[in-house]
């Protein structure tokens, strides 16, 4: 239908009908593969393998959670920023 590289069009929010045999969802075609990576969302743009979350262990987000709790306002990003550091 389009003709786009396989790796700018990005598709999303299916759903299936009562009984199958149909579904619809959304798609989204860029015209580059650098504005895919600036308007899409990080969590779509690792579902394609562009881009992967820091590894932290669950321990270290469990502590960086309860320092963020401790304050609040704009200093939630020095506390999160500072965690970060270490």
């Amino acid at each position: 239908m389009y003709k786009a590289p396989a790796d700018t069009i990005f598709v999303f929010g299916f759903k299936t009908a009562f009984g199958g045999g149909k579904t619809t969802g959304f798609g989204l075609i860029y015209d580059t593969l650098d504005f895919a990576k600036k308007f899409e969302p990080k969590y779509r743009l690792a579902r394609h393998g562009l881009y992967e979350r820091p590894k932290t262990t669950r321990k270290q987000r469990k502590e960086r959670k309860n320092r963020m709790k401790k304050v609040r306002g704009t200093k939630k990003t020095k506390v999160g920023a500072a965690a970060a550091k270490k």
